[in-house]
Parts: structure tokens; C-alpha cells; sequence
């Protein structure tokens, strides 16, 4: 069910924390429009993690910036936005926020192991399980004071949707 004057979200996590299942499925729940960060990423940057390369500060700035004014161009549309993002970094988090400053952030959190098993078991356009150690290695996660709430990714997506609706009407 849809709910007046929600804030923007993004779900955060490394690669194959279920960003854009759980993403998806906590949109459709609060009745948001649903962007897969995945499709903000320039064509540089795609074909240096297809390469097996870590993306720098540098490459991942101008992404985020668009993270940040999607989730910005939804709200001046009256209308909030999920959009699934890793946001491994404060900093990267802190650049979304610069455009969406009511942004609330979603971290699926779980164990490396569990997720290289996930990762096993796809075939992702750009993002090879190689480079999970690295994305582990960057992830600092949410801190208290950072808007948000943490969820364990071994709760389905629905709970997980449930999970934030509670979260965002205080229960």
C-alpha cells in the first residue's frame, strides 16, 4: 500500500547482497518507483568491473552523483524513489545525500561466504565474483548516525520490505 511523503531509499550492500530483489520488493511494497543503480553506471565504468577491475573514487563519483539526482528528480516529481545502490562508502553515501538529503538508507548485511555462494550460482552482465573480496575490503557500514537500518539478507525480500515499511512508520 502506498504511503504520502515516504523518503527516498536506497538498498545498499556489496554485489550479491540481493540489492535489487530485496529493492524491487520494497518499492512495490510502499507502492515507489523502483531504479536499478546498476543502470546509472557509465559505460566506463561497466567495462572495467567486466574486466575484473575495482572501480576508484574517482570512477564511482560521477555514478553516485546520479544516484543522488535520480533519487532527487523523483522527489521533485512528488514521488519517491528505491533505488538499489551499493553505497560501500560514508563518503559515497554522504554524495547521495547531498542531492537527496531525506534519503534513508537500507543495508543488507550478511556473511561473505553466503554471498560468494550467491554469486556461484549467477552470471552478472559486469560484476564477477572476483570482485567481492574488494568490495568487502571498501564497505564501511552504516554508523548510528547515518539514516538507515541494517537487515540480515538471509530474511526474504518480502520481510525485508516489511522490515523497512515498520522501520519507516516508527514501529
Amino acid at each position: 500500500m502506498a504511503e504520502q511523503n515516504q523518503p527516498p531509499l536506497v538498498v545498499m550492500g556489496v554485489q550479491g547482497s540481493g540489492k535489487s530483489t530485496a529493492g524491487k520488493a520494497v518499492a512495490e511494497h510502499l507502492g515507489l518507483g523502483f531504479i536499478d543503480g546498476d543502470d546509472l553506471h557509465p559505460a566506463g565504468n561497466k567495462a572495467k568491473m567486466a574486466a575484473g577491475n575495482p572501480l576508484t573514487d574517482a570512477d564511482r563519483e560521477p555514478w553516485l552523483a546520479a544516484v543522488g539526482r535520480a533519487l532527487a528528480e523523483g522527489l521533485e516529481q512528488g514521488q519517491a524513489r528505491v533505488i538499489a545502490c551499493s553505497a560501500l562508502k560514508r563518503r559515497y553515501r554522504d554524495l547521495i545525500r547531498s542531492h537527496a538529503p531525506t534519503v534513508r538508507f537500507v543495508h543488507l548485511s550478511g556473511a561473505q561466504e553466503l554471498i560468494a555462494g550467491r554469486l556461484s550460482q549467477r552470471n552478472h552482465e559486469y560484476m564477477p565474483p572476483g570482485l567481492l573480496d574488494s568490495q568487502f575490503e571498501t564497505l564501511e557500514p552504516l554508523e548510528a548516525d547515518e539514516p538507515g537500518i541494517r537487515l540480515e539478507i538471509t530474511r526474504s525480500p518480502e520481510d525485508i520490505a516489511q522490515a523497512v515499511a515498520n522501520a519507516l512508520a516508527g514501529r
